[in-house]
């Protein structure tokens, strides 16, 4: 069969819609013998009956060893030319106490970018020492708790910045070390990178700057200056945004080396995934490789010693390892009138497929107009593929989980399905919108499954509500304000 006309033009008719790609799905997903999707070894039936839906579901030994998949592939390639590389794991794509421990115990430094997150990578247990603070403006109060506690690294983002913190280690009789986050005048988004004078953006400051803020750090003794930083996007397949970046940023690291030692370049994150079948990411040895030969030749043009290298990948990490657990609720096929091949209308079918989550949960579909991917999870079908759109429960006609995917036409009320590849910006992005309790996330491996971040109640919901609050007795027993006594 064909695609329908209503199909984007990536989207392929399926020859099999109960099938899971491999390069969505974490690498422990599977249909078990009864049909059912498995990750990590626990069937969704079982996840659905253990933490209700909806639910994200982290595949721990996916992201641990694409944790050190990337670690060793930087380490190694940084090795062939004489060099070290440092992972940083961006926590902003997900947090939580366990998994900066799993990305600890895997060798991962963590990259923090506010005060709560610096709190989380504390409560694991993480060494302040391997932890670096990013944002285009930290509180003052951050930057003092970051100082205090020790943290290896703050990316300075503007001038004032500099002041701030070298404020704040004096009054710990600290030195902090620092980075200056500059643009490069490169911006790569998946396959194309626009090259520009200067980047119109809150983050950072010009490259024709790090000469000066070079300068300023190095005249604080209570400041050790690291060298530059640059983020170049997100999502990005392959390497060429990344060397044209380095080149840049190399080229003004050989004017900083006349001031001073500059030990370190970081290049920041940004490696892409598999959403759906129609991406291709690099893959991360290729991808390092590439990078690393990449800064190895301009340091030889340069004549240069090739400076240890960081990176602070977040979504390559956790974003495929993560999946969507929802019950199907309602389905409604919705007429859709087309231009035919001679111009008469043609009226098609979109089966809109309603769950109970939505864009609480996952917001960058309609932040981004991001694609995802969706699998009947409690079972196999043989119906005929039907094109769907998972819609979520929401007042927003904008409330679009999957926009367009197949399932088997049969998909009806109750059925479990999937979402995969949900791992990243989705918890981290998560909010109450009409009043919904942000879901658990739970952790499978080796057949269990464990709570990691519980659900939200709606007796959480109220504790923050004043009036809910000045009523003690319910608000102890966790009963709504309105209930009858």
């Amino acid at each position: 069969m064909t695609s329908s006309p209503l199909a984007p033009a990536w989207l392929q008719h399926p020859a099999d819609a109960n099938d899971l790609p491999e390069p969505v799905w974490s690498r422990t997903a599977a249909r078990t013998p009864e049909g059912q999707i498995a990750i990590g070894g626990v069937p969704a039936s079982a996840l659905a009956a253990e933490f209700g839906t909806p639910l994200y579901v982290v595949d721990e030994t996916d992201a641990r060893s694409r944790a050190r998949e990337i670690r060793d592939a930087f380490a190694t390639e940084a090795a062939r030319v004489g060099t070290t590389a440092k992972i940083y794991y961006a926590g902003k794509a997900f947090l939580s106490i366990e998994v900066a421990r799993w990305m600890a115990e895997e060798g991962l430094s963590i990259d923090v970018c506010s005060g709560g997150e610096l709190a989380v990578a504390l409560a694991a247990g993480v060494d302040p020492a391997r932890i670096g603070l990013h944002g285009n403006n930290k509180s003052l109060a951050e930057i003092d708790r970051a100082v205090a506690v020790g943290v290896g690294v703050i990316v300075i983002d503007s001038a004032i910045e500099v002041e701030r913190v070298a404020e704040a280690a004096a009054r710990h009789g600290r030195v902090q070390a620092v980075r200056v986050r500059v643009n490069s005048g490169v911006h790569a988004h998946t396959h194309d990178f626009l090259a520009t004078a200067h980047e119109d953006q809150k983050f950072g400051v010009r490259l024709d700057q790090a000469e000066a803020f070079a300068a300023a750090v190095r005249s604080h003794p209570e400041l050790r200056f690291l060298g530059l930083h640059c983020h170049i996007g997100s999502q990005i397949f392959g390497a060429d945004g990344f060397a044209e970046s380095a080149a840049r940023l190399l080229e003004a690291q050989a004017l900083l080396l006349a001031g001073g030692e500059v030990p370190e370049l970081n290049l920041g994150g940004g490696f892409g995934i598999a959403y759906t079948t129609a991406d291709d990411p690099t893959p991360i040895a290729e991808l390092a490789a590439a990078i690393v030969d990449a800064v190895a030749a301009e340091c030889a043009r340069l004549g240069i010693a090739v400076p240890a290298l960081a990176f602070e990948p977040g979504r390559s990490i956790i974003g495929t390892a993560g999946a969507t657990l929802y019950e199907v609720g309602t389905i409604k096929d919705v007429l859709v009138s087309v231009p035919g091949e001679t111009g008469e209308p043609l009226e098609l079918v979109r089966k809109y497929v309603s769950v109970d989550g939505g864009m609480s949960d996952n917001a960058r579909p309609a932040l981004y107009g991001a694609d995802y991917s969706v699998r009947i999870a409690n079972r196999v079908s043989a119906a005929d593929p039907a094109l769907v759109r998972v819609a979520g429960k929401h007042c927003e006609s904008g409330d679009i989980v999957v926009q367009a995917d197949y399932l088997p036409g049969d998909v009806e009320p109750g059925d479990l399905v999937f979402v995969p590849a949900t791992g990243a910006y989705c918890w981290s992005l998560a909010s109450n919108y009409n009043y919904l309790g942000r879901p658990a996330v739970v952790a499978v491996s080796d057949g269990r499954a464990r709570l990691i971040v519980r659900r939200e109640t709606e007796h959480d919901l109220l504790a923050r509500d004043a009036a809910y609050s000045a009523d003690p007795a319910r608000a102890a027993a966790g009963e709504p304000l309105g209930a009858a006594r």
